[in-house]
């Protein structure tokens, strides 16, 4: 269903699984970086306790992978780029067939903030849901506080014709308390009609292959 690996200009999207990144070394990421409690500051998720809750975590996205209910990519950056071939993070695209959308999703580590990477891979997966998947609308979401997230989305869902929908009043529980969503959408013709026959993403089908 999803390409196992996609490439941009500065990007390697590659699928989210022990194939590509060990569990143990993912942990590390999750839990004991020195600036993880920032990077999860505005995410749906907490710093995992225990190795177990990120075997578990990668257990789920394999899963939801094969059941095309989730397309999920670790974040590489390619030779040229700043700490090139390190994991930056990862982002996908949490599907909903009955209505024809997805939602699209990132986190990312800090020394990867700041270098335009949320558009760029946004780009890909807008490709994706829209060229492969014939979904009908992406949407995306940040939580009103979170300035750096609200920057990136904006730019990005003006560049492929979106809208800002609003903000969805208590529709997040973040750390026990109800918090609101600022909401946008990029439908499938907004987004033919932005890059007309231009494609900024390779798709490549197996993680054997380099082309």
């Amino acid at each position: 269903m999803f390409p196992a690996v996609i490439e941009t200009d500065r990007l390697r999207l590659q699928r989210f699984c022990r194939e590509t990144i060990d569990t143990l070394d993912l942990y590390e990421y999750t839990a004991k970086s020195d600036t993880v409690e920032e990077e999860t500051r505005y995410v749906t998720w907490d710093p995992h306790p225990t190795p177990k809750l990120t075997w578990d975590f990668l257990t789920q996205m394999e899963e939801s992978w094969e059941n095309a209910e989730d397309a999920t990519y670790c974040v590489f950056p390619k030779d040229g780029e700043p700490r090139a071939g390190e994991f930056a993070g990862n982002t996908g695209l949490h599907l909903n067939w009955d209505k024809r959308k997805a939602g699209l999703g990132i986190w990312l580590r800090k020394p990867f903030w700041g270098h335009g990477y949320s558009g760029e891979r946004a780009g890909a997966l807008l490709q994706l849901a829209f060229d492969r998947l014939d979904l009908e609308v992406v949407d995306v979401g940040h939580l009103p506080a979170n300035d750096q997230s609200k920057r990136a989305i904006e730019k990005y869902v003006e560049k492929y014709g979106g809208r800002h929908d609003g903000v969805l009043r208590n529709f997040h529980l973040h750390d026990d308390e109800p918090v609101d969503l600022s909401h946008y959408s990029i439908s499938q013709a907004e987004w033919r009609d932005a890059v007309g026959d231009e494609r900024e993403a390779t798709f490549v089908e197996s993680l054997d292959r380099d082309d």
